[in-house]
């Protein structure tokens, strides 16, 4: 049987879209092995966010050309989209194809093996309509992707993905609908709905929506019993939002909201149209409105111009903040983005030391949100493989706290569990089952 191996790298939306193609390949009959098999075609889909994620890239495909030197490979995503002529030039590279020719490689695939080498990338830019390779399951996850929009219209100054992505595209409300119905028939309990920016998710579309509208119409027209929302943007989160959030049966209190820097030089510098006091104050109103509301945010330190003063009031930022979590990054510079000829760029070896300081940062607010839910109870989807540390069965609350069960079994994978925290295992809940959802 004719045998294809994917790879994938960087967000969410990457990976949904790996998942698109694997099931339509497989329902073409072509059998998807691991990516550290013999293969006769390897697919590597990658990622560009930052220069390590370019690497690892490279990587990927040398390691396929190595496990079979007679394979073809296709690389695409957003280096693809970005570099292609770098990634042509690697051993085994059939065909580098870019963003919006992802839909179409389990097309491509079937004559990869006698095409000769091929750059298909177009100017995403011009892009108007989303590129869709509906998923249907994820097989082994208790929780499901659906990729509602792709690109960006923001031209944030360090940031590569809307020269990658295109500009802002969303996925029509009924399409939305009927794939959250999809998913719901297979058996995912939770959907993340995810995106590029999915805060201007429906701008684009011929009848100008939100994502606060779509959000009340999968309340009113799904089965869905948890529904979560990826990364958004400080100014995206209105009052009816919150309020709507507040009030769901099936909204997740969780959201990660993106910060990048506690300094308002950095951020007008970055071109993130929002100040420290707003997302001061939208962190607090959350926390009044939704009680237990886990918020997290994305760092990136070392960015052009950030001294030691800037970045001191970024820590300092962050330490008054009752936040979740963090997502840190070392500030990456990105050829053909506006910061990567700024002055004052900052040193590596200034870049690693700030980024540990604020990892260990994200490891205490980690520890000291979960800890807070010793003794109370919480409502958590248990996934189908245990704890790697403990050999629990674990899961996640729908404030996204880390919750193992030394008294649960696998029967419990795919279902919803009141449990009441109990003590801690590093940053996880040891929970006890109050009673089966």
């Amino acid at each position: 049987m004719f045998s294809v191996a994917v790879a994938t790298l960087g967000c969410k939306v990457n990976h949904y879209e790996s998942a698109g193609i694997i099931e339509k390949l497989e329902a073409d009959g072509i059998s998807v092995v691991p990516f550290t098999s013999p293969a006769d075609v390897y697919i590597v889909n990658t990622c560009t966010v930052t220069a390590k994620t370019d690497f690892q890239s490279r990587q990927l495909v040398r390691r396929a050309h190595r496990t079979n030197p007679a394979a073809p490979i296709i690389v695409t995503g957003c280096y693809a989209q970005t570099a292609p002529h770098e990634l042509a030039e690697l051993p085994g590279v059939r065909m580098v194809a870019g963003t919006e020719m992802k839909e179409k490689i389990p097309v491509i695939i079937q004559n990869i093996t006698t095409e000769k080498q091929l750059i298909n990338v177009s100017d995403i830019g011009l892009k108007r309509t989303l590129s869709d390779l509906p998923v249907t399951r994820f097989p082994g996850q208790t929780r499901a992707y659906l990729k509602i929009q792709d690109g960006c219209n923001a031209f944030c100054s360090y940031c590569i993905i809307p020269y990658a992505r295109g500009r802002s595209r969303s996925l029509p409300q009924e399409d939305v609908i009927r794939q959250i119905q999809g998913l719901t028939e297979t058996g995912h309990r939770e959907i993340i709905l995810t995106g590029i920016h999915i805060g201007e998710y429906g701008h684009d579309l011929p009848s100008s929506t939100s994502l606060l509208n779509l959000l009340k119409k999968i309340e009113e027209q799904t089965d869905l019993e948890r529904l979560r929302v990826s990364s958004i943007n400080p100014t995206e989160i209105s009052d009816d939002m919150i309020n709507h959030i507040r009030n769901s049966k099936i909204i997740c209190r969780h959201l990660h909201i993106s910060l990048q820097s506690g300094d308002d030089y950095i951020l007008k510098s970055m071109k993130r149209h929002y100040s420290t006091d707003l997302f001061r104050g939208l962190v607090e109103k959350l926390q009044a409105a939704i009680p237990e509301i886990a918020i997290g945010t994305d760092v990136i330190t070392g960015f052009p111009g950030e001294g030691e003063k800037e970045f001191l009031n970024t820590v300092g930022f962050i330490e008054n903040l009752r936040l979740a979590y963090l997502h840190v990054f070392p500030y990456s510079q990105r050829p053909g983005t506006a910061a990567s000829s700024f002055p004052d760029q900052v040193i590596k070896s200034v870049k690693k030391e700030r980024s540990a300081l604020l990892r260990d940062t994200d490891n205490r607010k980690r520890l000291k949100f979960n800890s807070g839910f010793i003794g109370k109870k919480l409502s958590v989807l248990v996934e189908g493989s245990r704890d790697k540390e403990t050999g629990y069965v674990k899961g996640f609350s729908d404030n996204y706290v880390p919750v193992v069960i030394p008294e649960g079994d696998m029967s419990l994978a795919n279902h919803i569990v009141q449990i009441t925290g109990d003590h801690m295992i590093k940053e996880k809940v040891v929970g006890r089952i109050e009673k089966n959802g």
